[in-house]
């Protein structure tokens, strides 16, 4: 009654989604020296300091009542005086994230991407172009998994008609104009996310995939208060948790697991849930390309399962063939 490693590579029988969403702690928890120029990646409280934009938020003349980079930004937003102020903050912002680049050495994003089938689903939340960038150099070896950009991305955007989401600096391939990057700022109080038909889509496509998976990871995403607009649409997908009795619900998070139960209860049924604090002990990344076959054999078949874990101290290359090794049979 148990499935080797080796049997588990050769299943291939889930069709169902899994669904990872992305916050800002999962590129903080792959990158806290910052990327592959040391460039840093700020958080919500310490965004002001790291982007080194004091001097143009005291400029505004406004006080604020906390050093969260949304309450702040919403507040400037507000005042049609500061308009320039604004735009000037906009575009530091988007120069800031633009300019970050992955290590060349194998990162979280790299072995999340490869660790996923085609099938499954990456949304993240994130501006910065990680995510991008390992599909980016990852699809020439194997098919990656779909990325959706819920707050927009500093590498994506999509066509003035908006066809389809494509990288910024290309052609649409249905109608051949230009890609227009994506918007990545909005006014806490004023997320409306049909507003801008690029994240509208995105949602849409969430949605979708919310009510098809069978597995859910959240890594690093805080669901913030001032997202609740976020977390509605999330469960508008998700549906009541009485008709979620077999799917599982992962969260990757450094926060107390009671603290986290409780924040995400309305997502999780029963004892359908698991909490890590490190990404290298998730379902993802103990069984890469088999979250699902692993999923069947231990709660549907009730068998115990082996692990078998990403290498980590590999390089790209190194890492690409191990992985073709469990893609020859899908």
């Amino acid at each position: 009654m148990e499935v080797f490693k080796e049997e588990e590579i050769k299943q291939v029988e889930m069709q169902k989604p899994h669904l990872v969403i992305l916050g800002a702690g999962a590129s903080y928890a792959a990158f806290p020296d910052g990327d592959k120029n040391g460039k840093k990646l700020p958080l919500m409280n310490n965004f002001i300091e790291t982007l080194g934009i004091e001097k143009l938020i005291k400029s505004t003349g406004l006080s604020f009542k906390s050093n969260n980079f949304e309450d702040i930004y919403s507040a400037i937003y507000e005042k049609e005086k500061l308009i320039p102020i604004r735009e000037e903050l906009e575009s530091i912002v988007y120069n800031y994230f633009s300019s970050m680049e992955l290590p060349d050495e194998p990162t979280i994003y790299d072995h999340l991407v490869l660790s996923l089938r085609q099938k499954d689903i990456i949304a993240t939340f994130n501006w910065d172009p990680f995510l991008a960038q390992a599909i980016e150099r990852n699809m020439d070896f194997i098919r990656p998994p779909q990325p959706i950009f819920l707050h927009g991305n500093v590498k994506m955007g999509s066509c003035i008609e908006n066809h389809h989401m494509a990288l910024n600096g290309s052609s649409c391939s249905v109608c051949y104009k230009e890609i227009i990057p994506s918007k990545l700022l909005y006014p806490i109080g004023e997320k409306h996310y049909d507003q801008d038909p690029f994240i509208e889509k995105q949602w849409e496509a969430i949605r979708h995939y919310l009510k098809a998976s069978f597995m859910v990871t959240v890594f690093g995403y805080g669901a913030p208060t001032s997202d609740a607009s976020a977390i509605e649409l999330f469960k508008s997908g998700w549906g009541s948790i009485d008709d979620r009795n077999m799917e599982e619900f992962e969260i990757i998070d450094i926060r107390n697991e009671n603290e986290l139960q409780t924040l995400w209860s309305g997502f999780i049924h029963s004892h359908h849930y698991r909490v890590e604090s490190d990404f290298y002990n998730s379902w993802i990344a103990n069984h890469p390309r088999r979250t699902g076959e692993a999923y069947i054999n231990q709660y549907l078949m009730a068998k115990f399962i082996e692990n078998n874990p990403l290498p980590r101290s590999i390089s790209l290359s190194e890492l690409r063939e191990w992985y073709l090794n469990i893609h020859q049979y899908e």
